[in-house]
C-alpha cells in the first residue's frame, strides 16, 4: 500500500511512525512532514491546507489510503473532494467535522443529545457578549467559535479579563474569522480528560484515554497552548465514568449525528471536564488530538492500518483493537517565548542520544544537514513504563539528553495521575 500522511507536527509523526508499522504499507508520503517524520516517509513540499495539490498528488501516484493530521483540512472539506474523486481517505467529511470546525454547531448537537455540557450563550456583537458576562458575572469561559490552533479559548477569573477577552476576540481579531461569532459558556470545576474513538458512522470503538496538559507553565500556569504533555491512562477516567461517556457522549453524539443525515467516519475527540456531578463536555475534536495521539498509539497493539481500512470501509465491528496495559507519557518540548513570540532555527542536540523514549517531532526541519527548530511546540518525548510514575521518569530521563537555545517543558506532567493513585 500506498499511504499520504497530511500534516506536518508531532500528531502526523505518530501517525507515521504507527502506520509504518504495518506490514501492509510498502510507502508512506507526507504533506509537508517534519525532519522526523522524514525518517519513515517521504516528505512533500505540499502544505496541509493546498487540497488541489493533495488530490493532485494522490491522483497521479495512486495512493491508497489517504489520512488526515490536522482540523483545518477536514473542515474544508478535504474528505468530501477526495471521495468525490474516487480516493480512500480516513476523517470525516465536512459537515461532520463542524463539530470542531464551530463551537456554536457543537453546543447545538449536544444540546439536541442531551449530551452533558456547560450552560452557554452564543454572540456576534460584542457588546451584547460583554453586557450577558456583566450580568452573569464571573469566573467564565470565553472561546472564539472557529478554529484558532488550539488557542481560541480564554478562562476569564475576573471580569476585566472577560471584557478584555471578548474585545480580543471579537474587536481586535486575534484569531481572525474564528471570532466573528463567540461563545460564552459557565466555568466548570474539575479534571480534564481526553477520549478519542474511531467511529464509521455505525461503531464506536473508543481508544485509552489520556490526559492533556494545556496551559504553559507548571501547576497549571500561564496562557494555554497547543498541548504542553500528555500521559494515558488518565485515573480520573473511571470505569463509572468511561460508562457514562460512552454511551451519553460518544454513543449519542455519532448517533445524533447519523438522525441527522450526518455519517461520521473517522476519530472523534471529546474533551471533558470530569465534574462532582460527572463528565460534562468541553469540546470535540474531528481529529487526533496533538499531544494525546503520542502516548496513545504507544499503547496501541493493533495494526492502524487494518483500523483505519476497517473505518473507511463501515466495517469497523469486525476489528478487534487491543491496547498494551502500560502506561505512556509525553513531555512537549517548547521554543523560547511559546505561546508568544519565539525564534526559529535553533540547533537542536541530543536527539540521538535518545534510545529509551520515541522523540516525535512537532516543529522541525533541516538546515545543513542539522536539525533545527521550526515552531513553537518542537519535540514530543514519548515513553512507556509499567505504571505512571515510571513512564514519568523515563521520558524526563530522555527529555534531559536534549538541548537547544531557549528550549522550556512543563516539570509537572503527569503528577496529577500520581496524586490519583496515592488518594
Amino acid at each position: 500500500m500506498k499511504i499520504l500522511v497530511i500534516g506536518g507536527g508531532g500528531r502526523e509523526h505518530a501517525l507515521v511512525w504507527k502506520l509504518a508499522q504495518s506490514p501492509k504499507v510498502d510507502k508512506i508520503y507526507c504533506a509537508p512532514g517534519n525532519a522526523g517524520i522524514s525518517q519513515y516517509a517521504e516528505c512533500l513540499d505540499i502544505k496541509a491546507e493546498d487540497i488541489t495539490g493533495l488530490l493532485t498528488f494522490a491522483h497521479e501516484h495512486k495512493i491508497d489510503l489517504t489520512v488526515v493530521g490536522p482540523e483545518a483540512p477536514l473542515v474544508e472539506g478535504i474528505v468530501d473532494v477526495f471521495q468525490n474523486h474516487d480516493l480512500r481517505i480516513f476523517g470525516p467529511r465536512k459537515a461532520a467535522a463542524q463539530l470542531e470546525g464551530s463551537k456554536a454547531f457543537a453546543k447545538e448537537v449536544m444540546v439536541r443529545c442531551q449530551v452533558p455540557t456547560a450552560k452557554y450563550a452564543e454572540f456576534e456583537e460584542a457588546q451584547a457578549a460583554k453586557d450577558y458576562i456583566q450580568e452573569h458575572g464571573v469566573p467564565c469561559v470565553i472561546k472564539a467559535d472557529g478554529l484558532a490552533a488550539g488557542k481560541g479559548v480564554i478562562i476569564a477569573i475576573s471580569l476585566a479579563e472577560a471584557l478584555a477577552a471578548v474585545d480580543t476576540i471579537m474587536t481586535e481579531k486575534a484569531f481572525g474569522t474564528a471570532g466573528n461569532k463567540l461563545i460564552v459558556e459557565e466555568f466548570l470545576e474539575g479534571e480534564e480528560v481526553s477520549v478519542l474513538a474511531f467511529t464509521d458512522g455505525k461503531t464506536v470503538v473508543p481508544m485509552v484515554s489520556s490526559q492533556d496538559h494545556k496551559r504553559i507553565f507548571d501547576d497549571d500556569q500561564g496562557p494555554n497552548t497547543g498541548g504542553m504533555g500528555a500521559y494515558s491512562p488518565a485515573p480520573v477516567y473511571t470505569a463509572k465514568v468511561q460508562e457514562q461517556v460512552e454511551k451519553q457522549v460518544l454513543d449519542a453524539v455519532i448517533n445524533g449525528l447519523a438522525d441527522a443525515g450526518i455519517a461520521y467516519q473517522g476519530v472523534i475527540y471529546a474533551g471533558m471536564m470530569i465534574t462532582r456531578d460527572g463528565p460534562k463536555v468541553l469540546e470535540f475534536n474531528c481529529r487526533f488530538g496533538d499531544p494525546e495521539t503520542q502516548p496513545v498509539l504507544m499503547r496501541l497493539e493493533s495494526d492502524l492500518v487494518e483500523i483505519m481500512e476497517a473505518v473507511v470501509d463501515r466495517r469497523l465491528h469486525e476489528q478487534e483493537i487491543v491496547w498494551s496495559n502500560n502506561a505512556s507519557v509525553c513531555i512537549v518540548i517548547a521554543s523560547g517565548g511559546y505561546p508568544g513570540n519565539y525564534e526559529k532555527g535553533e540547533v537542536i542536540m541530543g536527539i540521538d542520544q535518545v534510545t529509551e523514549a520515541e522523540v516525535f517531532h512537532a516543529g522541525t526541519r533541516f538546515d545543513g544537514g542539522e536539525i533545527t527548530t521550526n515552531g513553537g511546540r518542537v519535540l514530543g518525548v514519548t515513553a512507556l513504563g509499567k505504571s505512571i510514575g515510571e513512564a514519568i521518569r523515563t521520558a524526563y530521563a530522555a527529555v534531559e539528553k536534549i538541548d537547544f537555545t531557549g528550549m522550556q517543558y512543563r516539570k509537572d506532567i503527569g503528577q496529577k495521575a500520581l496524586a490519583k493513585k496515592r488518594d
